[in-house]
């Protein structure tokens, strides 16, 4: 890796309007780009973080997608559940796990896609990144601001 001094500058300056954006009592996250660049975000302008190693889903529509399997396993689930009534039976109560799970799903899904929804729509009126994945260590940016 290449020192680079003027991205240091850079994420001194970042980190310093963060940190007096914090002494004012707002609430705000300190994270990379998607470009790598260090910024200061609204808590209400990052939406959903997703994971790190694997594929993942980074996008609003992508969580409504997930958040739709959800829906259609709730209610496939559902008919199963309760079909055995319309056939003389009672209900099949091993189908309540699934249908949970799914229903889970869905409900999770379809709040992380809402708030990435409003985040990404926050962004783009104030003109901010694209935030990217994890977080930043500000103990290792306060160890460079004491030199």
């Amino acid at each position: 890796m290449v020192y680079d001094r003027e991205r240091e500058r850079r994420d001194d300056a970042a980190y310093a309007e963060h940190k007096e954006a914090v002494a004012r009592g707002e609430k705000r996250v300190l994270r990379r780009t998607s470009t790598g660049e260090l910024h200061s975000y609204p808590k209400e302008e990052i939406g959903f973080t997703p994971g790190r190693g694997q594929a993942q889903v980074s996008t609003w529509w992508g969580m409504a997608i997930l958040a739709a399997f959800g829906a259609v396993g709730f209610v496939a689930t559902v008919v199963l559940f309760i079909m055995p009534v319309f056939q003389g039976g009672g209900p099949s109560w091993g189908a309540l796990w699934p249908m949970g799970i799914a229903g889970f799903l869905a409900w999770y899904g379809f709040g992380l896609s809402k708030d990435e929804y409003r985040a990404t729509q926050l962004r783009k009126e104030r003109g901010s990144p694209k935030p990217g994945t994890g977080n930043v260590d500000v103990n290792l940016l306060e160890l460079g601001s004491r030199q």
